[in-house]
């Protein structure tokens, strides 16, 4: 998410959802303890490429490696990935070493464009995943929907597969929903596919967009929170199987000048059990610089499929259920722009830790963040 891109926020108007219903499961529910956290300069380089826009974070076990995707649309570098190792000590982030930098790559074996000078031929990245049974990685990129007097670019989102050098390996087959229009009817710009994640079976993958497709209603307002569509795709055929809605919260402050821009939406999403997602919600309003970010445990065991519902209004539906484990703003520290999480190692005392990233939007006035939690189940 760009949010330095927006100047006003759009009229909000009521969601008509009394045909929705949302259930709670009564399971344990986990929580997330914050054991360290470090922050990478704005000013730091790797291999001539410009360290920022980490929007995306997955850990490989074995090789005890990270993959972070950046979200450069070609104008500072080629838009590219990372690999780091993140080196912890009695549970404490001693430090961060970066190992590679992949640019990547489209289906004709080149770099994606620049966004300033060849809007149609760039990428917008957002997430990364490692596939350890295929040795392979996924990524999603935004799109684009500008519709401007001086410039029209309609670029459908994706999700891609590619090699560890950052080859394009093919994408999956996206549902009509997802793909850009001149009319106000599926994605909207700066809002599509956001987070990624397989099971740990990595028979499916899971994705979402950040904020309500227009046919889905209004965006998030400080009153009331919009739906957005959790996507799974079956990782052989790479194909659609099923859609469920989820309900967003409200915008968590309000903007200052009122009116002015304010965002609610899903930057991230993890993998936790069977059915279960974790699921990020950052929420951030010009005149306040840190964000708000809860991290809601998710189920989808007891959701419709909305797959074939064009709408998600004014119909029958039970939305995946969610339950707050953890606000960031009672940590008592700030918190930037999260938009990428993983599992990471084992603790000390065994129990797994969770890893997040934030996005500084390639600007002096944000953080790159990593921070370091314990899962208490």
């Amino acid at each position: 998410m760009r949010k330095l891109l927006f100047l006003v926020v759009l009229p909000a108007f009521l969601l008509s959802c009394s045909n929705l219903k949302q259930t709670v499961e009564n399971k344990t529910t986990p929580s997330l303890k914050l054991v360290s956290s470090i922050e990478i300069p704005f000013d730091k380089t790797f291999q001539n490429t410009k360290v920022g826009g980490l929007s995306g974070i997955d850990y490989d076990a074995k090789n005890d490696l990270y993959y972070l995707i950046c979200d450069d649309r070609s104008m500072f570098n080629d838009s590219r990935f990372y690999t780091a190792k993140i080196r912890l000590l009695e549970n404490k982030v001693e430090g961060i070493d970066f190992q590679s930098v992949s640019t990547l790559k489209n289906e004709t074996g080149t770099a994606y464009g620049d966004w300033n000078t060849t809007p149609t031929t760039s990428a917008d990245p957002e997430d990364i995943r490692f596939n350890p049974k295929t040795n392979t990685l996924i990524w999603s990129s935004e799109g684009a929907r500008v519709l401007t007097a001086d410039k029209e670019v309609l670029q459908n989102p994706s999700l891609n597969f590619m090699d560890l050098k950052g080859d394009f390996l093919g994408n999956v087959t996206l549902p009509e929903n997802l793909k850009m229009k001149k009319l106000e009817k599926g994605p909207r710009n700066n809002g599509t596919l956001e987070g990624i994640t397989f099971d740990f079976k990595y028979k499916n993958i899971y994705t979402n967009i950040e904020e309500p497709l227009f046919e889905d209603g209004n965006q998030a307002n400080t009153s009331k929170g919009g739906l957005i569509r959790l996507y799974q795709f079956d990782a052989k055929t790479k194909k659609n199987i099923a859609q469920f809605g989820y309900q967003l919260e409200p915008i968590a402050r309000e903007p200052n000048p009122k009116g002015a821009f304010g965002v609610n939406g899903v930057s991230a999403i993890q993998y936790y059990g069977k059915n279960q997602l974790l699921v990020v919600e950052r929420s951030y309003s010009t005149g306040t610089q840190a964000c708000t970010v809860k991290v809601f445990l998710c189920d989808l065991k007891k959701a419709s499929n909305v797959k074939n519902h064009l709408s998600l209004q004014n119909q029958k539906l039970e939305l995946a259920s969610k339950k707050l484990i953890l606000n960031m703003d009672d940590l008592g520290i700030f918190i930037d722009n999260i938009e990428g999480l993983t599992f990471g190692p084992k603790l000390k005392n065994g129990n797994p830790s969770i890893i997040f990233v934030s996005d500084n939007n390639f600007s002096d006035k944000q953080k790159t963040q990593v921070l370091v939690f314990e899962l208490v189940k």
